[in-house]
């Protein structure tokens, strides 16, 4: 049986430096025959979760009736996760951290989710600039007893070909066969 992976991508620019640092995660992870599902939640309509509770007495069914609901459907199916994002202020760009809050709605119900990665691209030229995020990435990961499988940090990125030739790209791939 092949794998399921999700990935949450929260790049607001459209094919630039996280975009292709996905698109290596996705050939490494199809090559050794996982299955990808990759949601650019920028370009979605997600709203903020509402702290209501509902999705506690609903059996994971939120109460917003947002492009959330198709993340929250491939998440129930899936065998990992992998959170992609730029570094924005020293964390993940808002629209990412949005769907994240929002799958709170399955934690009550729990996710077959068994391994988790990070992807991150950056403008400064150290990866130090991701470590608010890194903490966070390991804190929901021990929230929901998710094995790290691996975290690729690209600094020094501030035009989308720059990625080109690094050899992150190379690391991205070998984790996504082995996720």
């Amino acid at each position: 049986m092949s794998k399921s992976i999700v990935i949450l991508s929260g790049s607001p620019r459209k094919r630039a430096t996280t975009d292709r640092l996905v698109q290596a995660f996705t050939e490494g992870a199809e090559s050794a025959g996982a299955g990808v599902r990759c949601f650019r939640v920028a370009d979605m309509k997600i709203g903020g979760c509402l702290g209501c509770g509902h999705c506690f007495e609903e059996q994971g069914v939120c109460v917003q009736k947002d492009d959330m609901r198709s993340i929250l459907d491939a998440l129930r199916g899936a065998d990992a996760i992998t959170f992609a994002s730029p570094v924005y202020y020293f964390g993940f760009t808002a629209q990412l951290k949005l769907a994240i809050d929002r799958t709170y709605a399955l934690l009550k119900e729990g996710m077959p989710i068994k391994r988790a990665a990070l992807l991150m691209t950056c403008g400064a030229s150290s990866a130090e600039a991701a470590a608010s995020s890194i903490s966070m990435f390991r804190q929901i990961s021990a929230l929901q007893k998710w094995e790290e499988a691996g975290i690729v940090i690209v600094p020094g990125l501030h035009k989308p070909g720059e990625i080109e030739g690094r050899g992150e790209l190379e690391k991205a791939r070998e984790l996504g066969k082995c996720l």
